[in-house]
């Protein structure tokens, strides 16, 4: 593996891991803002914009449901950004590879003459 290729799948990683944990904390919040929230709006709370979680209706404040909205769409964004890094990195790996004509490290040997079989 070659040093520039090295970064591309750290970067990569780092995002997929940084994604996953959000979306896991942003379920967390609304299963939080499930059994706290009300089910009715709330006008003298400002609990009047609805959201629904696992079909349930709950009314929650314009500031709770942005906070909310950005962490989702953010950690899902940055997952998609993750995910494109590393099927850029192993694209190029592969054609790098292929290219080169290197033998796999991990493939087996076979002695001379043998022919391999696929099926």
């Amino acid at each position: 593996m070659k040093a520039e290729q090295k970064p591309l799948l750290l970067i990569s990683r780092l995002l997929l891991v940084a994604s996953l944990a959000g979306l896991v904390i942003s379920a967390m919040v609304s299963t939080y803002y499930l059994e706290i929230l009300p089910r009715t709006p709330i006008a003298a709370e400002l609990r009047m914009t609805p959201r629904s979680i696992h079909g349930t209706l709950v009314y929650q404040t314009e500031l709770e449901d942005r906070r909310l909205t950005i962490m989702e769409d953010t950690s899902a964004g940055v997952f998609l950004i993750g995910l494109g890094l590393g099927l850029v990195y192993l694209r190029k790996w592969g054609i790098a590879n292929a290219l080169s004509g290197e033998r796999d490290e991990y493939e087996m040997e076979r002695p001379q003459g043998e022919i391999a079989c696929s099926g």
